[in-house]
């Protein structure tokens, strides 16, 4: 459960820090990694080993102080049984914030963090072939579009050939 530090606070009240946390560390285990400021770079990072850390001992306990905090099943379930095998064997150290420079327009220090071990075969195939899934209905819908104004030039070429040979 993420703790309000002392001193200044993430984006105003306590409460607020609290949920801001929460998100990222969502975000951060649904993506894998998150560009975000380095202040909560810096903070999520404690956060989302300590949630790592609760899923890998997998017991029953630790999964309802996990779903306390997402309070969302699917979530919980994403980081028992997919993140949490990924580091069965590194003791710690699961996230890795890289430095990314300012932030265009107001120039705040800007981070990447991202979960340090890759994806497995599987997920990478996975996501292979939803990428390829989505190409296939891109391209589809392009050759729809192209036989749609095919279609429409040859209508205008015979209700123009039809008013030449009406004149």
């Amino acid at each position: 459960m993420p703790k309000p530090a002392k001193g200044a606070r993430l984006g105003g009240s306590a409460a607020h820090e609290k949920i801001l946390l929460t998100n990222l560390a969502r975000q951060l285990f649904e993506h894998g990694r998150i560009t975000t400021t380095e202040a909560k770079a810096r903070r999520l990072r404690p956060v989302a080993e300590k949630l790592i850390t609760k899923a890998k001992k997998g017991d029953l306990h630790n999964r309802r102080l996990v779903l306390s905090v997402f309070n969302n099943r699917d979530d919980v379930y994403r980081l028992f049984s997919e993140i949490a095998p990924r580091y069965e064997n590194r003791p710690g150290g699961y996230t890795r914030i890289t430095k990314i420079g300012g932030r265009r327009g107001d120039n705040a220090p800007m981070a990447v963090i991202e979960l340090v071990e890759a994806l497995t075969v599987a997920q990478q195939a996975t996501g292979e072939a939803e990428a390829a899934t989505k190409r296939a209905v891109k391209e589809d819908t392009t050759k729809a579009k192209k036989a749609d104004k095919a279609d429409k030039a040859d209508e205008a070429e015979v209700v123009e050939d039809a008013k030449s040979d009406e004149a």
